[in-house]
């Protein structure tokens, strides 16, 4: 190994969205950064391409983003000065319904309330009513969410305005499953999938303490914020970040493959690439998943007991799998919503929603896979010929497959036939919904759990939040009991993935949280 080629004040690891936060607060700072990333571009998860089609730009991995609009870190960072556009879809989020309409949601909540209306008379009253207690204490949760924990500001400010939202109701209800609360709120099926498919677009069950939450929050955040998605491709917004980054002097460098984070005495002092050792005078970030820190990049020597031991219970989420397609023509519903969304979730009904999520917890593929979909020249016309649709859809599946629900006999081996196999699945229900779907398609490309480890190491398994999200990986058991925040158990190192509090999701918290507790011990440090 040659000696230290280049020293600098902190060294990030991974230029995921999270690792392009924490790298833009510390250069804010003044100190000098260098942000490795082992694949050819930044971005992570946050990336775009043409591989489907060349006349198609398609999200390789997540799409729509309604948390970085919300983010406090985020809207900070002006990107908008570096070539970031947001544009929104007519509607936000639909899902079609059993009887062959529509349950929609709309930016204004009355254009929702109306549409929930028509379903079933009082709902519309009912979805305004849980707008009005979200806009008393909503922004509150928002960043005592995204906060360290725990979050003593933000709680404060949340706990101060809970008496007019609601008090100790509104605590029960939104720590109650998803599918209570749509039973208590609503009469009919319309406002119940919307606050179902929000849920489901974590692992948590929907009859599990969690969902609730996540049900009510992506829900309102469609409704106040929307669902943007950055003009020309998922991978603006990753490309915003970074311009910002080299413009107040930060350095990046791509296809450079960290092996190993070095510690001596208990601190980490650098890193290793491709045999040359990069020192890091005041920290070292990881925007690592918590499988590939501890015990990978840090060796377990360096770590206590007590937390190796813990480390066994961490549980990733499910894996995933995507197909893209690029189609000739807009999407042939047999019922045309009025107005097109931008995400379309579908299922059946809520049951069949919790049936799918159920097998997938339990090791089954399931026979009709939840599935969360995305029009996305619908939503930003600049991906795709005029009077085409570049289209996709994403499901979970189990990280470890005992049997296939769906009697195709798939494995979990997740080679190129299970995938396509699996994609022919996916594609029969898109049929089912808008038939002569499968005769527009001039191209189609699926990505298993494999296939999307291989293009972002951070996705496991094809895990795209960084662990499990259900309450017992949460708050001060992410990613393992007592370590709930930024700091790990080597002094200088800081967590700063999705593995960390509060999770998935592109919100930069992580990346934010780990910057932050880095400056702050740096601040002690130097007053010692």
């Amino acid at each position: 190994m040659s000696g230290a080629a280049a020293a600098y004040d902190a060294v990030v690891v991974g230029a995921g969205p999270n690792g392009l936060v924490a790298a833009n607060l510390l250069v804010d700072a003044g100190w000098s950064v260098l942000l490795l990333e082992a694949q050819a571009e930044v971005g992570g998860a946050v990336r775009s391409d043409r591989g489907v089609d060349p006349d198609f730009v398609h999200d390789t991995f997540s799409a729509f983003y309604p948390l970085a609009a919300a983010s406090p870190t985020l809207r900070g960072f002006g990107l908008e000065r570096y070539g970031l556009v947001w544009r929104h879809a007519p509607a936000v989020l639909g899902h079609p319904t059993a009887d062959g309409r529509w349950a929609v949601l709309h930016r204004d909540r009355d254009a929702t309330a109306a549409g929930l209306d028509e379903l079933c008379p009082g709902d519309g009253d009912a979805w305004l009513e849980l707008c009005a207690t979200w806009d008393r204490i909503g922004e509150h949760v928002v960043h005592a969410l995204l906060a360290p924990f725990p979050p003593v500001r933000a709680g404060a400010r949340a706990v101060a305005s809970l008496p007019r939202a609601g008090g100790l109701d509104l605590v029960r209800l939104l720590l109650s499953p998803v599918a209570d609360i749509g039973r208590e709120l609503f009469r009919g099926e319309g406002p119940r999938l919307l606050l179902a498919g929000n849920a489901g677009h974590a692992d948590i069950p929907l009859d599990a303490p969690g969902s609730g939450l996540m049900g009510v929050l992506m829900s309102m955040l469609g409704q106040t914020v929307g669902f943007p998605v950055p003009t020309g491709g998922a991978g603006e917004l990753a490309a915003a970040l970074e311009r910002r980054f080299t413009a107040r002097g930060g350095e990046v460098r791509c296809g450079a493959e960290v092996t190993a984070i070095e510690v001596a005495d208990g601190r980490a002092t650098g890193v290793v690439v491709l045999g040359e050792r990069i020192a890091a005078r005041r920290a070292v970030v990881a925007d690592v998943v918590v499988p590939h820190l501890y015990g990978g990049l840090v060796a377990e020597e360096h770590l206590p007991p007590r937390f190796r031991r813990r480390l066994r219970g961490f549980s990733l989420d499910p894996g995933t799998v995507k197909v893209d397609w690029a189609l000739d023509g807009p999407v042939p519903w047999a019922v045309p919503p009025a107005v097109a969304p931008g995400t379309v979730h579908v299922a059946d009904s809520v049951d069949q929603m919790a049936d799918a999520l159920h097998q997938v917890s339990n090791g089954s593929v399931p026979a009709e896979p939840f599935l969360l979909t995305g029009q996305m020249t619908a939503t930003d016309p600049s991906r795709s010929p005029a009077g085409t649709e570049s289209m996709w859809a994403y499901t979970h599946v189990p990280q470890e497959v005992r049997t296939d629900a769906g009697g195709d006999g798939l494995t979990g081996a997740w080679d190129r036939g299970e995938c396509e196999r699996f994609a022919d699945r996916v594609q029969a229900r898109m049929e089912r919904l808008a038939p002569g779907f499968g005769a527009l398609v001039r191209g189609r490309r699926v990505l298993g759990p494999h296939e999307m480890q291989a293009r972002d190491a951070n996705l496991v398994g094809g895990s795209i939040n960084g662990g499990t999200a259900q309450l017992h990986q949460q708050l001060v058991f992410r990613p393992v009991t007592g370590w709930g925040r930024a700091e790990t158990p080597v002094k200088g190192l800081y967590l700063g993935s999705a593995s960390a509090h509060p999770g998935g999701g592109v919100h930069g918290a992580p990346g934010s949280n780990a910057a932050r507790a880095a400056l702050a011990h740096d601040r002690w440090r130097l007053r010692r």
